[in-house]
């Protein structure tokens, strides 16, 4: 520790604990070293991972370095790189990293390590972030629960017998547990809002084509997003601005106008949400939400009421079929991404049986023999699904008809942005569910993301903000904000303000009130 360290942060366990704003001023004023904050995270991981199961990998020589450079740069009175300068993160797996293993959670990856960076991770690296590890997730990111990744599953800090929600699992653990202040997590149908809502954390799913998708590993091209993920609105903000804006090495990356979503998060905390109009989307309530999260939507809409806001419902009547449109258009390109792994370029390669007395040599033997030893059992049911999907003769009928509604569906959150700014529902109709409770019944699985597939088939921003612990079962329940596409700044804005609200009205906000979790390394 530096000679000058204050005694609130002077010591590990008050660095984990601290907000990634809290660090990046500690270490900017010189209070204590990026080095001792990275060190701190590092003894945290060491301590609690072996029961919680956040990181696949973890890069404590690579961090220490980084660290170490954004320590250098300082002493030598160099502008900080960043807002973000010195403090560490956790990096799904399914975001490569120069010479740092990645597998998107599946065996068919084993023992790859990429030659490149990400545009996210090269962007990570510019603002002098710290990059802990990789963290756990369901195998290329197909799950709601983690419980599909080939390494094991990762444990909600909460209860570690229950779920972290998936598929970014790990991501979220890692900042409940105070493992690291900031993720990066990846959103599909609902993979960064849902492991936010039963984590008790915050998770931001940007306007789709608003962060690079360069070097990150294709599930669903048309779905998938990269998305920043903390404890506070605010230090999400600062992770956003850091990580958003047009990449020429994505073609689906577009141009818009620098965002700032701290600026909106400054806005919400100091003008509260007079003028705003909030909608309650009707047909993501009832019927499928457990009681103690409707009880906490409940009191959510009454604080953002009192903080000015006009509330009204509205209307999407084509939200019934999205979960449908959804399990035809992601396992579709799925087959399509995964086909890729074909034993020849990547990782594992395992060798034909022998039929007959005579070996199976051939490309075609070596591919599906790596293949059904690499995939696991939710990955094959996917791509079956979709190269049924895509199949001659079926596909006007399935992957055409679920465009069609996907179409409905973008028209529906249009009409409702005529009469809101932005709209809430709960994130997850339940909240974090024992392990193994669901994993023989993928349909029940699939129902966890209900709330969030509309927001992802129609490439809007969406969040997840803790909104306080069910009654029922004592969990964390989250808020879901969803803003018009390029609308991040309205979602951050009723974001900030409800957190405040939330903290002024209990004291502290959700994540402060998660288990010590001081439990041994196994």
């Amino acid at each position: 520790m530096s000679d000058n360290a204050v005694s609130d942060h002077s010591t590990s366990a008050a660095l984990v604990r601290s907000t990634a704003v809290e660090l990046a001023a500690g270490i900017a004023g010189g209070e204590y070293t990026a080095v001792e904050v990275a060190q701190a995270h590092l003894d945290r991981i060491a301590a609690v991972d072996g029961d919680v199961h956040a990181f696949l990998h973890v890069s404590g020589e690579l961090a220490l370095q980084q660290a170490a450079a954004v320590d250098a740069a300082r002493a030598a009175g160099e502008p900080a790189a960043s807002p973000l300068a010195g403090v560490p993160l956790a990096l799904k797996d399914i975001v490569v990293q120069q010479g740092v293993p990645t597998t998107a959670g599946s065996k068919i990856l084993e023992g790859w390590i990429p030659p490149y960076d990400a545009t996210v991770t090269s962007r990570l690296r510019d603002a002098g972030v710290v990059i802990l590890g990789k963290t756990n997730l369901d195998e290329f990111a197909m799950g709601s629960s983690t419980e599909n990744s080939a390494y094991g599953p990762t444990r909600n800090p909460w209860d570690l017998t229950r779920i972290p929600g998936g598929s970014g699992g790990g991501s979220a653990a890692a900042l409940a547990a105070f493992e690291a202040p900031l993720a990066i997590g990846t959103d599909t149908g609902g993979s960064i809002r849902q492991p936010a809502s039963v984590t008790g954390t915050v998770g931001a799913k940007p306007t789709y084509g608003g962060v690079s998708r360069y070097g990150v590993i294709a599930l669903a091209s048309s779905l998938d997003q990269v998305g920043p993920c903390a404890r506070t609105v605010m230090d999400t903000a600062l992770l956003h601005d850091v990580i958003s804006g047009h990449d020429p090495m994505d073609s689906t990356s577009i141009q818009f106008a620098y965002l700032n979503a701290t600026k909106a998060v400054e806005a919400g905390r100091a003008d509260g949400l007079q003028g705003v109009k909030i909608g309650i989307v009707k047909e993501l309530s009832g019927e499928g939400y457990q009681a103690g999260v409707m009880e906490s939507f409940t009191a959510a809409v009454a604080t953002l009421q009192g903080l000015g806001a006009e509330i009204v419902e509205v209307s999407c009547p084509h939200f019934r079929y999205a979960l449908a449109a959804y399990y035809l258009i992601l396992p579709s390109e799925c087959s399509s991404n995964l086909a890729r792994f074909d034993a020849m370029r990547y990782g594992l390669r395992t060798l034909a049986d022998v039929r007959d007395g005579h070996a199976l040599v051939s490309a075609e033997d070596v591919m599906s023999a790596t293949r059904g030893a690499g995939f696991g059992a939710e990955v094959k049911r996917r791509i079956m699904l979709g190269t049924y999907a895509l199949s001659a003769g079926y596909y006007d009928a399935y992957y055409g008809s679920a465009q069609k509604v996907r179409t409905l569906i973008r028209q529906d959150f249009e009409n409702a942005y005529a009469a809101a700014d932005v709209l809430i529902s709960p994130a997850s109709p339940v909240t974090a569910f024992p392990l193994g409770e669901k994993v023989d019944d993928p349909m029940a699985m699939y129902l966890n993301d209900l709330a969030t597939i509309p927001g992802s088939l129609a490439g809007i921003p969406a969040m997840s903000v803790p909104s306080g612990l069910a009654a029922d079962t004592g969990l964390p329940v989250g808020l879901q904000i969803m803003g018009p596409t390029l609308g991040e700044a309205q979602m951050y804005r009723v974001a900030a303000a409800f957190e405040q609200a939330y903290i002024v009205a209990n004291g502290s906000g959700v994540p402060a009130l998660a288990p010590a979790l001081e439990v041994s390394a196994r």
